[in-house]
């Protein structure tokens, strides 16, 4: 019996720590981590102050979870398990139908990539926050470049391409067509933006190696 109700609260707090989690992340999205209320986010829980307190040691100990294990998901899910279970495919249609795949949902278009709004807010506010937002970056970069450089490897991708460098500039277009279309608060601006990348990973194409369409 003890051992059931240890293993019921320790469940239980769990649970208390993911629903503390997605909300703060929730409002982290929406007003930024400096304007990010606390009272706000125990509101949306129902939890007490000291529960927080129990689980993360600070307000800035919360916005590093949520970069750890939220936006570090949200990578993880939209880009690098997609790039691994691609190693496989031709490289470059890979990479298309993972722009492709992009939701331009309303919500994404209002608020932004969570990835960005913190880089653009905390990176010179916290160091923490900016390593653990370059971890991010990096480990997105470097699953692009392998797939180039199987690519390279196979005769289907440009040998004359940098892997790492043409991999930041693609991330670069993706995050600046995001900001862009975020201060337009249109989700045509994506759409154009993504249309602009499939033609630019269509030339990364080895010669002779060029699809049409």
């Amino acid at each position: 019996m003890l051992g059931g109700e240890r293993k019921r609260k320790f469940r239980d707090s769990g649970r208390t720590r993911e629903r503390l989690l997605q909300a703060a992340f929730q409002e982290v999205y929406r007003y930024g981590f400096q304007s990010a209320a606390i009272d706000t986010i125990l509101a949306a829980t129902n939890v007490t102050k000291g529960a927080l307190y129990y689980h993360f040691d600070s307000k800035e100990a919360l916005g590093h979870a949520i970069v750890d294990e939220i936006v570090a998901n949200l990578v993880r899910d939209r880009w690098l398990l997609p790039l691994q279970r691609s190693q496989d495919k031709d490289p470059i249609d890979a990479l298309i139908g993972i722009v492709q795949a992009i939701p331009a949902r309303p919500r994404d278009v209002r608020s932004g990539c969570p990835l960005v709004n913190l880089a653009q807010e905390m990176s010179q506010l916290d160091e923490q926050f900016r390593k653990r937002l370059e971890r991010l970056f990096l480990a997105w970069q470097e699953g692009i470049a392998t797939l180039l450089r199987k690519g390279q490897s196979e005769g289907t991708v440009r040998r004359d391409l940098v892997p790492e460098a043409t991999a930041s500039f693609l991330i670069a277009m993706v995050e600046g067509y995001e900001v862009l279309a975020k201060n337009a608060q249109d989700a045509r601006v994506w759409e154009v933006g993504i249309t602009n990348i499939v033609g630019w990973l269509r030339s990364l194409r080895a010669s002779g190696k060029r699809k049409r369409g």
